[in-house]
Order: structure tokens, then sequence, then C-alpha cells
């Protein structure tokens, strides 16, 4: 696993319990030297947070190698190592734990170095990080999942595949969502060893697949579009491997004609060419609704017409919860409202219109951009939102789909933002 740069990490900042009881928190910490060394040379960590905790440094304690020791037991050990790729887990004994929601950690790490001279001793490291913290709340009727595409600025640069499995753990969601092209080694035919690999990860953190996102590239070759038994045959290659993995949703994003995304006219004979091997599979094909297209909406049409003409329930629609967008994005440096697509302001749709089309939707995804530090999102309104999901009857997941600003590590801390943000608004419905 791979470590964030700041030496407070997103990941792993929880109430801990113990026997049924909140006794405390935890968090890690990343070593902030140049090398490992012998846990018997750190000199303790005073902990602060906000206006609600401020203990000493001989609190708190320490966990390396699944085992937790007080900084009297640090002193007196011989072995115990915090290694540069290991995070060291710091528990602060608070009872009744912190509140739901993003809390300013501040620390004072200190550590004692031979090699320099001891007026100048200990090592002090005076950090402090605003973090989310991973919300208890159950947040029914709904179950909680991530899309991997909200870490792809740092997938394979500063996140590898269990890091990104783990940060979707450490939010306390069930479901993972990935996009095939983009995480699966080796796509179309991963190597046996890679997909064990996968099923230990998804064991080891306790997920479950939800929704493959795969693509029919339409205009795959230039001078000519795709025909329909080219567009089945991508689509099936990818419902087979998407079943393989353990998924039960396929997103094919399907090549459009118009600028409001109006799929490419091959979509219905492909979808219609692969309904039974998704019935053999039991694998449900969803194309998303996506802004800027509306739900009112002919493509919307189109795809309901497909279930009740065929009577399928392998086909259904996987909304997009960008298309309720009502404030713009920021504009990106030299971008201007006029050289950018208009739908970047948001289209607005009204949350209402979901009852139209509850009955066919099987999948959301929770499209968002940027929740500031008191847990305010800037551009997506979730309070109608969620209670139009909840009202229509809707008890599926709801998917993490980080697209805001892509800063290295900061989508993990948005993810962590999202959830609590949800998981909050839910329970005061």
């Amino acid at each position: 696993m791979l470590l964030e740069k700041d030496l407070i990490q997103a990941t792993g900042f929880r109430n801990v319990r113990t026997g049924g009881e909140v006794t405390g928190f935890q968090f890690r910490v990343r070593m902030p030297s140049y090398r490992g060394m012998a846990a018997s040379l750190i000199d303790g960590i005073a902990v602060r947070v906000g206006t609600l905790v401020d203990v000493p440094a001989e609190v708190p304690l320490w966990t390396f190698g699944g085992t937790t020791y007080t900084l009297q037991q640090l002193w007196e050990s011989d072995g115990v190592r915090w290694q540069l790729e290991d995070a060291a887990i710091v528990t602060v004994p608070f009872p009744g734990g912190l509140p739901d929601g993003i809390h300013e950690v501040s620390i004072d790490l200190r550590l004692r170095m031979s090699y320099i001279p001891i007026e100048h001793q200990p090592s002090r490291y005076l950090v402090s990080r605003h973090i989310t913290l991973s919300s208890d709340v159950a947040g029914d009727p709904f179950q909680y999942g991530v899309s991997l595409y909200s870490f792809m600025g740092d997938y394979g640069t500063v996140l590898d595949l269990e890091t990104a499995l783990a940060a979707v753990a450490d939010v306390n969601a069930t479901g993972v969502e990935i996009l095939g092209e983009g995480h699966v080694a080796g796509y179309p035919s991963p190597s046996t060893a890679w997909i064990d690999d996968w099923f230990r990860l998804l064991e080891k953190y306790s997920l479950t697949p939800t929704n493959y996102g795969s693509w029919i590239d339409t205009r795959l070759h230039p001078g000519r579009s795709m025909t329909a038994v080219e567009g089945a045959q991508t689509l099936q290659r990818d419902l087979r491997l998407a079943k393989q993995l353990g998924f039960s949703f396929v997103r094919p994003k399907i090549g459009v004609v118009s600028s409001d995304l109006i799929p490419d006219p091959i979509w219905g004979e492909a979808v219609e060419r692969s309904l039974d091997l998704a019935h053999e599979l039991d694998v449900i094909i969803c194309p998303e609704i996506h802004s800027p297209t509306p739900i009112k909406h002919e493509v919307v049409d189109e795809y309901i017409e497909l279930i009740e003409r065929t009577g399928t329930k392998h086909f259904g629609l996987l909304l997009d919860t960008g298309i309720f967008q009502d404030r713009p994005i920021p504009l990106a440096p030299g971008q201007t409202r006029e050289t950018r697509p208009a739908f970047m302001d948001g289209i607005a749709v009204d949350p209402a219109d979901i009852a139209d089309i509850a009955k066919y939707v099987v999948f959301i995804q929770a499209k968002f951009h940027d929740i500031d530090e008191n847990l305010v999102d800037q551009q997506i309104p979730w309070v109608p939102v969620l209670r139009a999901l909840k009202d229509s009857g809707y008890t599926g997941y709801l998917s993490s789909e980080y697209e805001g600003d892509r800063i290295p590590w900061r989508s993990i801390e948005q993810v962590r933002r999202q959830h609590s943000l949800m998981r909050k608004t839910v329970s005061e419905l």
C-alpha cells in the first residue's frame, strides 16, 4: 500500500470501540524522517482536535504491526520499528468519541535523533490538517459505494489498486465500481494472477463489486461507424469480463452523435442482441443519464421504451447526480464561460423528476465536484436529491464519483466528505 504525502493520513481517522462502547478515536501518521527507525526513539505525540481534545504527548497509544503500546512500553521495546512504508496508528482515549464531520487535527510529534546534538532534541513535527471522520451513521435505506474513477488523477501515480480499495473501505462503503479499461491490468484479458489478487483484495476489505464501466467506441475506425453486430460483440465481451470479476451492473458508454448525448443509432440493436447473454449472466446493462441530458429527454424515453417493449429485467437506467448541479463549476485557468461547454454551469434538473423514472433506475453514480470544510457541496443540492430518491423507493447504491480538482490525494478527502455529508443528510430527512 502507498501512503499520502501529508504526515496525518486521511484514511484511518475514525472512532474506536471497546466492548461496544466508543472509547476514543484514532488516526494514521506517516514517518516524517527519511529513514525508518526503532519505535523506542519516539518521544510521544501531543494531539489537539479543534476545541474538543487537547492531550499531552505521553497520552496517545501507538500501534505497530497489529500490536498496541503505551509510550512507556515503546521506550522499553526492542525490535519494534516504524518503517517508512508503514503508517503508525495513533489512538487517543476520549470517551464517547468525536462527532461526525470534518475536524482540524493538530499534532506535535517528537522523535529522538541520536546523531543530532542533544540540545536540539527531540526533533518536533508540528502539523495540522482538516480531515473527515469515517462516519458510523448507517444512512438507510441506501447502500454506499465508491467508483475508482474518483481517484483517476491519482491512480497509477500516487495510488495503486490496494490503496484505492482501502480508501473505499475506510469510509465504511461496501461497494466498488471500476472502469474496465482503467483498472483491469491486461484488459480485456487479465491474467489469472491479477484476477486472484482482485478477489483477495475484495475479501480483505469486505467490498462487493457493483458497477463495471465499459465503452462502445462507435468511432473506433476512422471513416466508418461501428456496426450493431460489432457493438454487440464489444458489449458482450465486457459483460463476460464483468461477470468473471463479480459485477452485477455494466455501464456501457455508447458513442454519441449530438451535443446532448444522443447515442449512435446502433445502440438499440447492440443492446437487444446482448440481452440474452445479460440474462444468462444475471448482469444488468445500464447506460447513464448524464449531463447535459436531462431526465425529460428523448434518450431516456427510448431507453424506457426498450424496457417496456422487451419486458427485460436486465436493462435499466443509471442516474448520474451531475444532472442536478445547480451552481457552476469554477473556471479553470485560462477558461471562460464562452469557451467551455455550457452544461458545466449546471443544467439544474428538478429532483422531483426522479419520480417519473424511479422504477427503471437500478444504480446511482453520486457525481460531485467540491465539498468545503463546512461539509457544504458547492454544486449539488443533496437534500432535495436524496429526499427524492428516498421518496421514490430507491434502496440501491449511492456510488461516489468525484470529478473535481485532480490535485494529488485530494480525491481521498473529498470522497470522505461526501460520504459523511450523504449519510448525515439521509439521517436527517
